[in-house]
């Protein structure tokens, strides 16, 4: 006999002590568990407090009957088979359990072969009923999760929490640093629920200011203030029906919570200049880099607020924590860049894929998307060798220094070297690589500061900030002149 069906209880429910024990002798040699209920509440009361997989119902029964207990599993969403047992002349009321969502109804006898064949297939076609709806919902998982890569358990256990919250109306407080693709799952979240066919409204709370914020938020009518020249629809009235999600929600201004507390808890908004209320139907999703506890303790974030937004807290692991993942991403990026710039197939050297897992990822998804662009970029030939030695602007240094690629160049940089990717020793700093990575380009380029911007894959601004932080530019100028 099958395990899982063995395992199988079924709850016997009749007010005739006779019946239940005559069911009970046919249930036990079938192998399955029993409980038993001789009558509607009690057998409510059995389907509260157990996993129950088959449900025989006696139609009659004293206190609630059997179309009461029917009717309770309805409205509460229980999908369990149930055989209605019935007296012949109560055939009328047994179609209408049927109408109900009852499986089927035995007449009183009952024949010990008709109920073996019939509970029987009851639970086999409940298996095979769970057994679809689970391959149906990883395929909706696969789809609505999609744009989001990784194998690690650290992902699929973040992307399994956020299917099991995604058909609920509760708020969602998204956990996680900068880069590691928060607003991603807030839109898988959006996308796997009942509101997936209403609107997706985005707000990043922390370019909004004291001035604009009630009109931005919850909009203004015309003639309100200067310059509202028409009627504008405020973020939350456009979230309408579908899920507003407020990026970095831990840099909102705490004159501005107050009002945000006021719409979540009673789901209206007032526009500026207008007297009447209007209700909003949304649900909201928010998104943090921050630590909550300090803020709250500083004062600089409501804990009122704070309790509304965390009904349900989902973390979203950075990448040095998400072990092989680091390599699929990086095979991903450099996929995806190939095909959108045209660009023939190209592949990473194992040394190079070894170098971006040692690699911290201060700045996570979007730091790592950046480095494999610029060593697309910087390639010499249809294999990546190296990396870019300068990393990233203003990052933290990484666990572990890059080791040395093989294809490191020696000192001096000559003119010819400058378009091959500039790399550091296992044993320098990540500072003392960047000062050099910078000097070496920097000389290379012959104080050409727009050529060397873009050797090291950043931009002007950026390298100038880095040479007045480190001191280097009246250095550097002074060993370019000496040199003949």
């Amino acid at each position: 006999m099958n395990s899982k069906r063995a395992n199988a209880t079924v709850l016997i429910a009749d007010d005739s002590a006779v019946m239940r024990t005559l069911i009970s002798h046919v249930i036990k040699r079938l192998g399955y568990k029993h409980i038993t209920a001789d009558d509607g509440n009690a057998c409510i009361r059995l389907l509260q407090d157990n996993k129950v997989d088959l449900l025989l119902l006696d139609i009659n029964m004293p206190g609630k009957n059997g179309i009461d207990v029917l009717a309770y599993m309805k409205e509460n969403g229980l999908e369990i088979p149930v055989i209605m047992i019935t007296a012949s002349d109560d055939i009328s009321q047994a179609v209408q359990c049927i109408k109900m969502g009852a499986y089927e109804y035995l007449t009183k006898p009952v024949d010990n072969d008709r109920l073996e064949i019939t509970a029987k297939n009851a639970l086999s076609e409940q298996s095979l009923k769970k057994k679809v709806e689970l391959l149906e919902k990883e395929l909706l998982q696969k789809d609505i999760f999609k744009r989001i890569y990784g194998e690690s358990q650290a992902i699929k256990e973040c992307i399994g929490q956020a299917t099991q919250v995604m058909e609920t109306d509760v708020n969602v407080l998204i956990n996680g640093e900068s880069g590691t693709g928060k607003e991603l799952f807030a839109q898988a979240i959006h996308n796997g629920s009942k509101r997936k066919n209403g609107p997706f409204v985005t707000i990043n709370c922390a370019a909004i200011t004291n001035e604009l914020a009630d009109s931005l938020l919850f909009g203004h009518v015309k003639g309100s203030f200067t310059g509202a020249n028409s009627d504008h629809t405020g973020f939350f009235e456009q979230a309408d029906g579908g899920t507003i999600f407020l990026d970095e929600i831990g840099d909102l201004n705490i004159e501005i919570q107050a009002k945000v507390l006021r719409v979540l808890q009673e789901h209206i908004v007032r526009r500026v200049g207008e007297k009447k209320e209007r209700p909003v139907d949304f649900r909201l999703i928010s998104a943090t880099h921050k630590d909550f506890s300090n803020a709250i303790e500083t004062g600089s974030f409501r804990a009122d607020l704070y309790y509304r937004l965390e009904e349900y807290p989902l973390y979203i692991p950075p990448l040095r924590e998400r072990g092989d993942d680091i390599s699929l991403l990086a095979k991903h990026f450099l996929e995806s860049f190939c095909i959108a710039n045209n660009i023939e197939p190209l592949t990473f050297k194992p040394l190079v894929l070894d170098q971006l897992s040692r690699y911290d990822w201060p700045g996570n998804i979007r730091e790592l998307q950046n480095i494999v662009r610029r060593s697309a970029i910087n390639r010499t030939g249809n294999e990546i060798n190296a990396l870019p030695g300068f990393l990233s602007a203003d990052h933290k240094r990484p666990k572990d220094a890059l080791p040395e690629p093989e294809a490191s160049h020696p000192e001096p940089v000559t003119d010819t070297e400058i378009n091959h990717p500039i790399s550091a020793p296992v044993e320098t700093s990540l500072k003392d690589a960047e000062q050099q990575a910078i000097a070496r380009a920097y000389e290379a380029c012959r104080g050409n500061q727009t050529k060397t911007a873009r050797i090291l894959g950043i931009s002007r601004s950026s390298l100038y900030r880095k040479l007045k932080k480190y001191g280097m530019e009246k250095s550097i100028t002074l060993s370019l002149n000496k040199t003949p």
